[in-house]
């Protein structure tokens, strides 16, 4: 093989052996950077009493609207996303009101936040995100519940 050809298959091998460090680099920092990564394997469920309903976040909170519960362990900011509190299958429920949230603790803003999945108020339940963490619409909401017949069964 000639030194030319020698050098440029070197070359060729160092870009290629670069690259693919590069885009191991990105894409593990990208997953340790999501805070919203969700999985269910993680999931706590947290009984408590609420002691606010707020349809909009507070200022230093994520977006959405909250349920703050007060709680054996301490006070619990439950976050429900855009779509907790608005329109069909909202959550209905009032301050004093014990309820049950299932969800991932993740520490988001410096601040220990619980993106709820699902809530239990009394014997209703909501289910407001899906089991990879993406939060449910109003409209996905109401088509779920058209696939259920009487009883829950599914159609």
């Amino acid at each position: 093989m000639k030194p030319s050809s020698a050098a440029l298959c070197t070359l060729v091998i160092l870009i290629s052996s670069t690259s693919a460090l590069q885009a191991q680099a990105t894409t593990s920092a990208a997953r340790s950077a999501t805070p919203f990564s969700y999985d269910t394997a993680e999931e706590v469920t947290v009984a408590g009493t609420v002691s606010s309903v707020l349809t909009d976040a507070a200022p230093g909170m994520i977006v959405g609207s909250h349920l703050l519960l007060a709680t054996s362990s301490g006070p619990v900011d439950a976050s429900l996303g855009r779509f907790g509190l608005r329109r069909y299958g909202a959550v209905s429920v009032a301050a004093g009101q014990q309820i049950e949230a299932i969800g991932v603790m993740k520490t988001i803003k410096d601040k220990p936040v619980l993106l709820v999945r699902i809530v239990k108020v009394g014997s209703e339940i909501y289910t407001i995100r899906n089991q990879h963490g993406v939060l449910l619409s109003p409209q996905a909401r109401e088509r779920a519940s058209h696939k259920t017949g009487p009883k829950g069964d599914s159609l």
